[in-house]
């Protein structure tokens, strides 16, 4: 039986900070560096995340060449 220990930050959380801190980024970086920190957060829950944090204001995205996507953080 394993043992789930919970981090003390939320992944949203989490994902604004390393916008802050690196600035703007492609959504795969992003996913990249969030899955290091949280490695049970799939590709559907980060895209839910980011869908949240967009509708609330705290962060932008565009789209860029080939499905890629570019978010940034909202001053």
């Amino acid at each position: 039986m394993s043992k789930k220990i919970w981090k003390e930050l939320p992944t949203h959380c989490v994902l604004l900070e390393m916008l802050k801190k690196k600035g703007a980024m492609t959504d795969t970086e992003l996913f990249e560096y969030l899955n290091e920190e949280y490695k049970d957060v799939g590709v559907k829950e980060f895209y839910e995340i980011l869908m949240r944090l967009e509708i609330a204001g705290k962060i932008r995205i565009t789209s860029m060449a080939r499905g890629k996507k570019r978010v940034e953080l909202i001053t």
